[in-house]
């Protein structure tokens, strides 16, 4: 799969808060998605992508593309052009594409999911990564504030957490430039009844490794990808946004029911298992 990017725009772009319908490009009165997240689905799903009117751009517009790019799909063959113009066996049959594969293209998904073999291969970018991970949840009003903070530097953050207020809920954070969606994703297997977990062995091994006897699978779990991010800072804010006592043996579910949440309600159809 081929994808086309404006080395002139693409950090522009990447920044907007823009919706499809507000540049006229939307499929119908329907299709809310907003510029950059068609960016992003678009080049993590490629596997060649053409850095177009490289020749109109400047050093640092350049840099930025190559970043955004390498931040977001690592294993792209990225060809540079003018004009479009591209030796036909860079985009024809190159046999490069295959769909299971593209779905572990972004780089978030290798950082996330741990790949034994992988080797990142974008810090001559300047790009860097890291996985957040912590086992007590968040205080709601605490990490509203975080999410809606700025992130100097990060591209791209993707992952799980989980609330306080809300123990039987998987959420999902989505950052890409200026936009950070939340929403619930589902359900944790530790508030599912058992009677109702895949049979598989393997999956079962999975989640006995994760398991923790207090809070089950819950956790926090988000990849950070950045150029001239301070990890450190993002680390000891998100450590802040936590609630509990490390070494608890109960979850006190009931008082944690009594934070302020600003979140908005999540409703049980709106999730998937």
């Amino acid at each position: 799969m081929v994808t086309v990017v404006d080395a002139v725009n693409l950090l522009k772009d990447y920044a907007s808060t823009d919706f499809l319908k507000d540049r006229g490009e939307s499929l119908g009165a329907e299709d809310d998605r907003a510029l950059v997240n068609l960016l992003v689905e678009q080049i993590e799903f490629a596997d060649v992508v053409l850095l177009n009117k490289i020749d109109a751009a400047t050093p640092d517009q350049i840099d930025a593309a190559r970043k955004i790019i390498r931040s977001l799909n690592p294993d792209a063959d990225v060809v540079e052009t003018s004009m479009s113009k591209v030796a036909l066996d860079r985009v024809l049959d190159t046999h490069r594409f295959d769909y299971e594969k593209a779905q572990e293209n972004p780089l978030w998904y290798k950082e996330l999911y741990g790949f034994a073999d992988h080797k990142p291969e974008t810090h001559e970018y300047g790009i860097r990564s890291f996985v957040y991970r912590a086992r007590r949840p968040f205080h709601p009003e605490k990490f509203h504030r975080f999410i809606n903070s700025p992130w100097p530097g990060v591209i791209r953050a993707k992952g799980y957490f989980w609330l306080a207020t809300r123990p039987e809920w998987v959420g999902g954070l989505s950052q890409a430039g200026a936009l950070v969606r939340n929403e619930a994703m589902g359900a944790w297997w530790a508030d599912v009844p058992k009677a109702r977990w895949p049979e598989d062995s393997g999956w079962r091994r999975h989640i006995a490794g994760i398991w923790d006897p207090v809070y089950g699978d819950r956790r926090q779990e988000i990849v950070f990808i950045g150029a001239d991010m301070d990890e450190m800072a993002i680390r000891c804010q998100l450590d802040a946004c936590l609630v509990g006592d490390a070494n608890a043996r109960e979850m006190p579910v009931k008082a944690w029911r009594r934070l302020p949440d600003p979140f908005p309600a999540w409703k049980r159809a709106e999730a998937s298992q």
